[in-house]
């Protein structure tokens, strides 16, 4: 992961891309001006999700060197493969066998799963792609149609929502939790506040604004959040919950008859997430593979994001009706689903295997993806022991 930066270090954007940045700036001081007050995941909605001006849905590049951040699927074809084969055992337990992925980048991960799943010779009815960005559904298109042959092709079907009828079906959500908006929280020796946003008209600047804490749910996990972490200093505690995974994996239910959900995403437990010592909590801001913590940087430019609190996902799909089904690092579900058979290839080029390595150690090391990214799974009807919980299980750890 990249190292944390004042935003005085960070590089300038293209005159383009400050355009972008402008028009989307004066449509959230629009709404703040009409609405009053504006939350921080209001702010972060706005910034990250306006049709054509937010950092998912312009035009401009967010994925690979070029981009902002290099994902699982980017850095190694076996992390999709290794996925392909998790899902596998799901899908040939299904009378319909579909695929659903959130969020599919520039389509890499989708298209290796493709391959991998044909390789094995199991049959997809339809591999769905959520996407809300017009640009990314053309750039994925691109990828698949240019690698999957055509009958293959013809089962990527294009959504910007969920299907509206039930389905059986894998549903893969690989960094899409931590680009969910959430709320920002600050705790002080005497009182707890709530993160909003303002305009400071001399700075021409978006900045925080504090305020005392109304909302009834919020009061609740902010009074068990001080009993958990004890005094705080003067200096305060800040950390970010996310309200929206409930009322998601509720509308994943709904729409799932038979299945599962895979969630690979950087993250805790809630009492690894909320100990005392993260006092700054966990939002991080990406830009051009540089990580600092200002979100009012250039708006809609770079991405926003905080670590997953996997307890309230386990807690969430418990109460949505799913059966939790296992929960570990990257490291141990590739392991467990794969990894090592597909990474020794005796016959390949010396340098090929040298690569291969590097992009291995990339993925599991420690200090690396391996253990702060996790996975973890929901099933419903479903109820074999999953291959990629096999080496090691966590879920006594939620």
């Amino acid at each position: 992961m990249p190292q944390n930066q004042t935003h005085k270090e960070l590089p300038s954007p293209s005159e383009e891309a400050i355009q972008y940045s402008q028009q989307l700036s004066k449509q959230i001081r629009t709404a703040l001006a009409r609405h009053k007050s504006m939350t921080f995941a209001q702010y972060m909605q706005k910034a990250l999700y306006t049709p054509n001006l937010g950092y998912y849905t312009n035009n401009l590049a967010k994925f690979g060197e070029q981009g902002d951040f290099i994902t699982a699927p980017e850095i190694s074809p076996i992390f999709s493969r290794c996925l392909a084969r998790q899902a596998q055992q799901v899908l040939q337990q299904l009378d319909e066998p579909n695929i659903v992925e959130f969020g599919a980048g520039r389509g890499v991960m989708a298209r290796d799963i493709l391959l991998e799943l044909q390789s094995m010779g199991q049959a997809l009815t339809r591999y769905y792609i959520i996407e809300l960005s017009a640009e990314l559904q053309q750039r994925q298109k691109e990828t698949l149609q240019n690698a999957l042959p055509e009958a293959l092709f013809q089962k990527v079907v294009w959504l910007n929502q969920l299907p509206s009828t039930p389905i059986s079906a894998v549903i893969l959500a690989n960094e899409v939790l931590d680009a969910m908006p959430f709320e920002r929280l600050r705790i002080e020796p005497h009182h707890a506040l709530r993160g909003y946003v303002r305009y400071n008209d001399k700075t021409t600047k978006f900045e925080w604004d504090y305020q005392p804490i109304t909302d009834r749910h919020l009061q609740k996990f902010t009074n068990r959040l001080i009993q958990h972490i004890g005094d705080v200093s003067e200096l305060g505690y800040e950390t970010e919950i996310n309200l929206h995974i409930k009322p998601w994996l509720e509308s994943l239910n709904a729409i799932l008859s038979q299945g599962a959900v895979l969630l690979i995403d950087y993250g805790y437990s809630r009492e690894e997430y909320y100990q005392p010592a993260r006092v700054m909590g966990t939002l991080r801001c990406h830009y051009q593979h540089r990580a600092h913590s200002n979100p009012f940087f250039y708006p809609g430019l770079q991405d926003i994001t905080a670590h997953v609190d996997f307890t309230a996902v386990a807690e969430s799909g418990f109460e949505s009706g799913f059966k939790i089904a296992g929960y570990t690092t990257q490291a141990n579900f590739l392991m467990g689903s794969g990894l090592l058979e597909m990474a020794s290839d005796p016959n390949a080029p010396v340098t090929e295997q040298i690569k291969t390595a590097q992009q291995l150690k990339t993925l599991t090391l420690p200090n690396e993806m391996g253990e702060t990214f996790k996975v973890i799974a929901l099933t419903k009807q479903f109820d074999q022991p999953l291959l990629g919980f096999s080496v090691r299980d966590l879920r006594h750890q939620l």
